[in-house]
């Protein structure tokens, strides 16, 4: 099968399919990116400084073309900020069979690409992460998200086939109409090899002391940007009311909140036990999980949550709300992490309290948590899109 996939900006954790899908016998792939944002730094106002992956190679081991977007004015997070109209030439030719959308239906060219598909009976899969078609939250509340439970059915029996990150997913398709054989659970996932081999490397007790962490202390780590949708303020509450002694909570992004939970940790008075460590690189993120006792990820909307898959690879249980996707596949309680409910800094409290004063239990956690990924991972992706693509040549090929 000759496959095209489409693919809004280069992203690191996808990369790793790409290279193992290049290496299958049963597809050749290109992927067509449809603009470079993230190959080359950039700022990014949701971190507010200015972002890079170039410590890690993400255009290497796979075949790639950059498309030319003639959007008048392009960027990410808008309809006619991507417009790629070579992707009509490439598509309507004999060097495709399927399509695979990574950009997702909110941009202009994924309607280009489906357009040129179904005109030529090409298979066309493409790719949702969401597990609700619940708003970001109630304050997000838009004429676009009214519209979505009424559009969503329409738009996914588009695809021969759709790709969701997780079972929550795949029940949120199915329940508007999708037939569960064409709604293929696809991990979400990272480079696992990546980050065990990176985290083997790390000297924990060298790494604490470079922070000024004590070596036998409790750390709770959270790593994400510092945003209201994330609940950073209930990690910093929960941690507090905690009162584990000599204990240490790490921040480790950036963002809008920052000098509102600096203030706060102030007036609860453990600022001497909170470090902020501002955003930091892929290549520098491993050190940091595996330093860390406990990762938190207390979001109130998160389709999936891949930090989480980061943190569990490098040893580190992670304690989620339960508005965060990787719980119904990465989280069992007791055994891999904890489930709270969001936004419940009372539960909160007593579950830090629980788990960051016991070292035993928080070993056994450290053991499942890695041991969790070893099915969870690139290998199982690809076979699920191999599967996927299949899916949809047969129905065109009927």
């Amino acid at each position: 099968m000759k496959v095209l996939i489409i693919v809004s900006h280069p992203v690191p954790y996808i990369i790793p399919q790409f290279r193992l899908m290049t290496q299958h016998k049963q597809v050749e792939i290109c992927v067509a990116y449809c603009s470079m944002k993230g190959a080359q730094s950039y700022d990014d106002p949701e971190f507010g400084t200015k972002v890079s992956w170039e410590d890690v190679p993400i255009l290497e081991g796979y075949p790639w073309v950059e498309l030319k977007n003639q959007a008048q004015k392009p960027g990410l997070g808008k309809f006619w900020g991507l417009v790629n109209w070579e992707l009509w030439d490439m598509i309507t030719s004999d060097r495709v069979d399927v399509v695979a959308v990574y950009a997702g239906y909110a941009y202009a060219s994924f309607w280009i690409a489906l357009a040129a598909a179904k005109l030529k009976k090409k298979g066309f899969i493409f790719v949702t992460d969401a597990s609700t078609v619940k708003p970001r939250s109630d304050r997000a509340q838009t004429l676009k998200s009214r519209l979505k439970p009424w559009l969503l059915p329409w738009i996914f029996k588009l695809g021969d086939a759709i790709l969701v990150s997780s079972r929550l997913g795949q029940d949120m398709v199915c329940s508007l109409g999708m037939p569960k054989e064409r709604v293929i659970l696809t991990p979400s996932t990272v480079d696992n090899d990546w980050w065990l081999a990176r985290s083997q490397e790390v000297d924990v007790n060298a790494t604490r002391n470079s922070l000024g962490l004590p070596q036998n202390a409790p750390v709770l780590l959270f790593c994400a940007k510092l945003q209201p949708w994330k609940r950073p303020q209930d990690v910093l509450q929960g941690f507090a009311q905690a009162g584990v002694e000599g204990s240490y909570l790490v921040f480790a992004g950036d963002g809008p909140m920052r000098a509102e939970l600096e203030t706060e940790a102030e007036k609860l008075g453990i600022r001497d036990r909170v470090l902020f460590l501002g955003f930091l690189n892929q290549s520098e993120l491993p050190a940091i999980y595996t330093l860390a006792d406990l990762f938190i990820l207390p979001s109130e909307y998160e389709p999936f949550g891949v930090v989480v898959n980061e943190a569990m690879l490098c040893g580190c249980p992670a304690i989620v709300s339960d508005r965060v996707g990787a719980r119904s596949e990465l989280i069992e309680n007791g055994k891999t992490g904890y489930i709270y409910p969001c936004g419940d800094v009372a539960a909160l409290g007593q579950l830090l309290k629980s788990v960051l004063s016991d070292r035993s239990q928080l070993s056994e956690l450290s053991i499942a948590a890695r041991d969790r990924l070893s099915s969870w991972s690139p290998r199982e992706n690809v076979a699920a899109q191999i599967h996927a693509l299949k899916l949809a040549c047969e129905r065109n090929n009927r």
